[in-house]
């Protein structure tokens, strides 16, 4: 099969935002991922195994720290799960500061590395895989644990539908509403991640019998140069060993007020569940714990929003931005020419320029910025706007 786009397929790219399905006839579908320290076969792999189908555990992308990978993670209710990615940050000496969270909401056509490489088209994009994009955000926010919010549905291999959030047609374009439950399913979600999350570093540390002074001495008897027999560096395993001494690490619940902080990110159709968080803020207020983890929300960025609906791309309802404006979160919006100079979705440049201006006038220091003004609009240099936000 070539790994060439058709020629009609660059129109289905148009305004697409979230996780690409799993790609079809993969000889690694029936792959487990596994749990990992020091450098073990399974911490060389190119990436989390599986499309969907391994059991949660660590693995990790060629030269890159182990990734945590939970699927079916189930939210308010259990009919709503969505898998998660976690990159966890390196273990710290020394008293712990506030723990930092990054959640962040995938594009149309992204997905685990192994799978994007092997789609006949999705592989133009890799390089903003899940893992990638997780590493760039450990780089801009230091010392956080970075989440990625896998959708719950795919459409077409492309269209990326979170249908756990917002109500969504077939290709995910949104239908939003007050009540849909996306706080409440984003709070438990993380709630259950958080628990999950605990229970699998401890139980790595105890399967494999180490404490944190035994995983240093362990670490630091490997050779310091050359290759290993498995195929990783030494450098490599380091890396892999300091960050497995996150297994003493402890969670703090989502709404522990003052104790743990949040960002959410939204990239292209990922978006869309930022503005349906918009949407509920009001009710959201009124219950005790989704206001508590509300309290915790710090700052949250729009990434070149767009979706295959007509409208509806930014908020623009000054009363669903007044909640906003009253809540103190940080407002990011980062554009580019692809989203909002393109004439045949003329709307999204004007919802975001009234995103904006209504957030101005009600007295928000909003920080939106356009990148790649000068240039041609281009897929590329939407995916980029992950590079210089």
């Amino acid at each position: 099969m070539s790994r060439h786009c058709p020629p009609g397929a660059a129109w289905l790219l148009r305004g697409l935002t979230g996780p690409a399905a799993r790609c079809l006839g993969r000889s690694s579908g029936s792959r487990s991922s596994s749990m990992s320290l020091c450098g073990a076969p399974a911490a060389c792999a190119a990436g989390p195994a599986g499309g969907g189908s391994g059991g949660a555990g660590f693995s990790s992308a060629r030269r890159s720290p182990p990734w945590l990978r939970l699927p079916e993670v189930p939210g308010a209710e259990a009919h709503r799960a969505n898998e998660l990615l976690l990159l966890l940050p390196p273990a710290r000496r020394g008293p712990e500061p506030p723990q930092h969270h990054v959640v962040y909401f995938p594009g149309d056509v992204q997905n685990y590395h192994d799978i994007m490489s092997c789609h006949p088209e999705n592989f133009q994009w890799e390089q903003w895989s899940f893992e990638n994009v997780a590493t760039i955000l450990a780089h801009r926010f230091p010392n956080s644990f970075i989440w990625v919010v896998k959708c719950s549905r795919m459409h077409l291999h492309k269209f990326s539908c979170y249908d756990n959030f917002v109500a969504s047609n077939m290709f995910g374009a949104p239908e939003h509403s007050t009540d849909f439950g996306a706080f409440k399913h984003l709070h438990a979600l993380l709630v259950n991640a958080f628990r999950l999350t605990q229970n699998m570093l401890l139980s790595q540390k105890s399967t494999y019998g180490f404490n944190k002074d035994a995983k240093i001495a362990a670490c630091k008897s490997q050779p310091q140069s050359g290759p290993t027999t498995n195929g990783c560096s030494s450098t490599e395993g380091e890396r892999d060993c300091e960050y497995s001494n996150n297994s003493a690490m402890n969670f703090i619940i989502p709404s522990a007020v003052g104790a743990v902080s949040f960002t959410l990110i939204g990239f292209s159709k990922g978006c869309v569940v930022l503005n349906q968080l918009l949407y509920e803020l009001k009710e959201a207020k009124k219950d005790k714990n989704t206001d508590a983890f509300l309290k915790n929300i710090k700052a949250i960025y729009w990434l070149d929003g767009g979706h295959s609906g007509g409208s509806n791309t930014w908020v623009t309802y000054p009363e669903v931005l007044k909640e906003l404006a009253q809540t103190g979160i940080e407002v990011h919006a980062h554009v580019t020419p692809y989203q909002v100079f393109d004439t045949m979705r003329s709307w999204i440049g004007r919802e975001h320029e009234k995103f904006v201006q209504i957030l101005e006038e009600l007295g928000v220091e909003i920080d939106d910025q356009l990148h790649f003004a000068d240039e041609v609009p281009s897929l590329d240099n939407h995916f980029r706007v992950h590079e210089v936000f």
